[in-house]
């Protein structure tokens, strides 16, 4: 009788994900190829399929039109479920379809472009886009970036919980100091500041505006 992969299964793959520290964008990811991989099944359960659903799964993701990375990601998901949850052997299956590579070239700003576009920036997104630009922070440690891992005497700012759950140092760029401690000393950001041992850059009060 097909069941469908309901909580247990799911909440098993959470803890197995948690347990080694992947990032909670992982996390959500895995668990929705799992179980759109169960009901592409028809609600059968993983420990009841094998290697060919599996390769007609990955296989229909190719057909879709999903980009290379996506069917990736689809195939390291299934791999985790079965060897880390499941705890039988994955190999990824024989005769799958692959999704094409692009072949685009990726769009590179010159210096020029750089500055023309900060320059019509302002407030927090200037902040943060400086941020990216110079530190090369990820959109998300940017955002999540707290006032105690910015280091302004030594130039530095601690990433906390990177990708693959790791810490690390990087640059404090000179151009973004300035910014960074105006948009502190904003009254309007007191909030945000009575949190600095561990709140965020970007401020979330209504009376703030963006600043």
């Amino acid at each position: 009788m097909a069941r469908g992969p309901g909580p247990k299964l799911l909440t098993l793959v959470r803890r197995a994900i948690r347990l080694r520290h992947y990032s909670r964008h992982t996390e959500e990811a895995y668990v929705a190829w799992v179980r759109r991989f169960v009901r592409f099944a028809g609600l059968r359960h993983p420990s009841e399929l094998g290697e060919p659903e599996v390769a007609l799964f990955l296989s229909s993701l190719a057909e879709a039109g999903v980009s290379a990375t996506t069917q990736n990601q689809a195939a390291s998901a299934l791999r985790f479920l079965y060897e880390e949850v499941l705890g039988r052997s994955f190999a990824r299956p024989s005769g799958i379809v692959h999704a094409k590579e692009p072949g685009r070239v990726p769009v590179v700003l010159t210096r020029e472009e750089v500055r023309a576009v900060l320059g019509r920036m302002q407030g927090t997104p200037r902040l943060v886009a400086l941020l990216l630009y110079g530190s090369g922070l990820r959109v998300l440690e940017a955002l999540t970036l707290r006032v105690k891992d910015i280091d302004f005497g030594r130039g530095e700012i601690v990433v906390r919980q990177g990708k693959g759950a790791r810490d690390r140092v990087t640059m404090l760029p000179l151009r973004v100091r300035r910014g960074l401690v105006q948009h502190l000393e904003q009254p309007a950001c007191t909030g945000m500041r009575r949190a600095g041992s561990g709140g965020a850059i970007t401020c979330t009060r209504a009376s703030c505006n963006g600043r």
